[in-house]
């Protein structure tokens, strides 16, 4: 397996992009989709961030009133728990202490992104704690985009549309908590769009990805599991789609994460049948891309490639992906290589 990393990686680094608000700090810039539209690269960069520090207050963003607020909790209030630095637990209630945007950025090339200064940002009820971790697929003349929303009410996928990357149209809610890694097929399947998702676990199973049906893109059936986790392997604790399916001459190239019991996130692939999605023909036992580089060791998060975009150009695949829930990088690969390293799938 041959992989060529961008020689400038990471492609983007929290210092690179302006806090939305004064008072805000940005802690990563990561879990990037990227598609391409009239000649240039457009990226929906994942931006997470949080208020500055106050002495002796956890100061946490929410959305209020279809705006971005703050609540201030004091650090000797015995009610709450404030071990844990990414959350504010009360006894029926937690709040995270940073919240997500989604920011546009614009390319000529690729891997020189600047920011256009326009956003997605959270402004309801279902995206009060913020949205995270967008997909981009073109159907037709329409992109559409999956992202996850977070609020006290569960994490739901909501679906968004634009043309243009300028006028971007919130669609509402296609899967209910807890549900994310939500990514579209590029087109209809014998009649029907399918969408690959990822209820959260149970006590009796661990998160997995199951594939799903829809005549108009917003009402979801025929849910199916598609693939699960692999004991002793490097997706043996949970697995979830990486960026949309991509249509080759063997069938659906599918991207996807896995990660171990030690929370060590690395990327995989696997070949879906052209004609009946739902079976899987191939997946890679090894992985294709794992923390290897310092800044995919060492971050927000240590041990972490994490995609939610890629590029296809011939039979190279640029591969944009979060390392340690901080920064964005960029590398390309071979899809023969890709190929090469898949074994017959078998349940």
């Amino acid at each position: 397996m041959t992989l060529k990393y961008c020689n400038i990686n990471p492609i983007i680094e929290p210092k690179n992009i302006e806090p939305l608000l004064d008072d805000f700090r940005i802690l990563g810039t990561f879990n990037a989709a990227v598609e391409k539209c009239n000649g240039k690269y457009y990226m929906l960069l994942r931006v997470a961030e949080r208020f500055q520090e106050k002495d002796k207050k956890v100061l946490v963003p929410i959305v209020f009133e279809n705006k971005i607020s703050k609540l201030e909790f004091d650090l000797d209030d015995e009610n709450y728990d404030f071990s844990d630095s990414r959350v504010v637990v009360g006894k029926s209630v937690r709040f995270l202490t940073s919240m997500s945007r989604i920011l546009i950025l614009e390319s000529d090339d690729g891997i020189k992104f600047t920011s256009t200064g326009r956003s997605i940002l959270p402004d309801n009820e279902y995206e009060k704690f913020g949205i995270e971790d967008p997909r981009i697929t073109k159907i037709e003349d329409t992109y559409y985009i999956t992202y996850s929303a977070i609020s006290d009410k569960g994490i739901c996928t909501m679906l968004a549309s634009t043309k243009d990357f300028v006028d971007i149209n919130k669609e509402g809610i296609i899967f209910c908590p807890d549900n994310k890694d939500v990514v579209l097929f590029p087109r209809k399947i014998n009649g029907l769009y399918y969408a690959i998702h990822r209820p959260s676990k149970s006590e009796f199973s661990k998160p997995e990805m199951w594939i799903a049906s829809s005549p108009d893109l917003k009402f979801w059936g025929n849910h199916q599991h598609l693939a699960g986790v692999r004991c002793d392997m490097w997706d043996s604790e949970r697995i979830g789609a990486g960026a949309p399916p991509i249509e080759i001459d063997e069938g659906w190239l599918l991207i996807y994460h896995g990660a171990t019991e030690e929370n060590v996130y690395s990327l995989g692939a696997m070949l879906l049948d052209k004609n009946n999605p739902e079976k899987v023909l191939k997946r890679t036992k090894k992985t294709i891309l794992k923390p290897n580089n310092s800044y995919e060791t060492n971050g927000f998060v240590n041990n972490v490639v994490f995609s939610c975009g890629h590029i296809k150009k011939g039979d190279k695949l640029h591969i944009y992906y979060g390392a340690a829930d901080e920064t964005t990088a960029l590398v390309e690969m071979n899809i023969s290589d890709i190929l090469n390293l898949m074994e017959d799938e078998y349940e």
